[in-house]
């Protein structure tokens, strides 16, 4: 499948997906990849930030897709209902108005696909960007310009896929704080079990098969690099695309399995996740308090908590061990694989924990 990117100084491309689905508002470029061991050192000693280097993706393994497809077949249900309920709130925030959905590059992409076709489906004008956004870092503020240019910055809500202890969450609130013109820092996910999120669909912490995937279910788009060998004045945050990963694509079969399935669902109300954000987030703190403790770390950031994190930080990240709440739950066979190839131990969580699995980064650096 050809990829549509055009690189270049701020260049609008659409990845693997159709052109309707999505504008990534990223520069592509050609960098070579850092091993996960060196990349690993280099953040954790603090010579060098996560975002200033990208590490290597490879394919998944047959029996690793295999889990895929059975979370899809067993949770695909429970995701169009999700994303259909998210649709049907954003689309009564502001009636008759247009739509923007601002996903987050990339675990926002594939939902982001989802929401925009559901709510063209039912009538609505809606539009889709995926942009960077970067802890400790910011927001990608030409990304956010691009889109002031063309759309009322009121229209528009920024779409992730879940959240795991809130970075992202108060980096999008820290980034927006001054309103830049006019983006308010109103965040909606599918699954909120740190209870960070604007807008909701669950406290779950469940498993979205979009979850157990990299490039290969995001339009084969890598996460966002921030660079200055590469992210000049007006740049958009960089990118690499994986062409030669076309022949592995699920991007267009993940979205398409699941689009016709939530525009025909009948939406429920999430008008409450209000209510339970504050449970949750107690909840999240005490939960990196003890995971924090029983690690013997004052580093939060080596904490990956949920699913899809605990799966991100196995594919791309140096863990020292993995918990999970059940090791005979089916949502965490692919984290209890991805652990035994890589000889890392599985622990027990607490069974009263929100979340069902969290890794924990392996100190090798200097900091604790």
């Amino acid at each position: 499948m050809r990829i549509e990117a055009v690189p270049g100084k701020g260049t609008p491309f659409s990845g693997s997906y159709d052109a309707e689905d999505v504008t990534f508002l990223l520069k592509p470029v050609d960098m070579p990849p850092t091993r996960i061991a060196e990349k690993e050192a280099a953040i954790q000693s603090g010579l060098r930030h996560y975002s200033e280097m990208i590490a290597p993706e490879s394919l998944p393994s047959d029996r690793y897709l295999s889990l895929y497809d059975a979370a899809l077949e067993r949770n695909g249900d429970r995701l169009a209902a999700d994303v259909a309920a998210l649709a049907a709130h954003l689309a009564s925030r502001r009636p008759g108005r247009e739509i923007v959905i601002v996903s987050l590059a990339r675990a926002g992409t594939p939902i982001g696909v989802l929401l925009v076709r559901t709510l063209r489906a039912w009538g609505h004008a809606a539009h889709h960007y995926s942009i960077s956004i970067i802890r400790d870092r910011g927001i990608d503020e030409v990304a956010l310009a691009h889109i002031a240019a063309r759309h009322d910055p009121a229209d528009a809500v920024f779409v992730d896929g879940w959240t795991g202890k809130g970075a992202i969450a108060a980096e999008l609130r820290r980034s927006l704080a001054g309103r830049p013109r006019g983006f308010a820092p109103l965040l909606a996910v599918v699954a909120d079990p740190a209870g960070q999120a604007d807008i909701a669909a669950s406290g779950d912490d469940y498993l979205i098969a979009s979850g157990l995937l990299n490039g290969i279910v995001s339009g084969l788009v890598s996460r966002s690099i921030l660079n200055a060998g590469f992210v000049g004045e007006g740049d958009f945050h960089a990118c690499v695309t994986y062409p030669q990963h076309a022949h592995a694509d699920l991007s267009r079969t993940f979205v398409d399995a699941l689009a016709p399935r939530a525009a025909a669902a009948v939406p429920r109300t999430i008008a409450d996740h209000a209510a339970r954000r504050p449970s949750l987030a107690a909840d999240c703190a005490v939960m990196l308090s003890d995971v924090s403790a029983r690690a013997g770390t004052k580093d939060v950031n080596r904490i990956k908590p949920g699913i899809a994190e605990a799966t991100r930080a196995l594919l791309r990240r140096v863990p020292e061990r993995v918990l999970v709440r059940d090791p005979a739950d089916e949502d965490v066979a692919h984290i209890a694989q991805l652990a035994d190839e890589a000889g890392i131990p599985v622990d027990r969580l607490d069974p009263k924990s929100r979340y069902r699995a969290i890794a924990v980064i392996r100190k090798l650096g200097t900091r604790t």
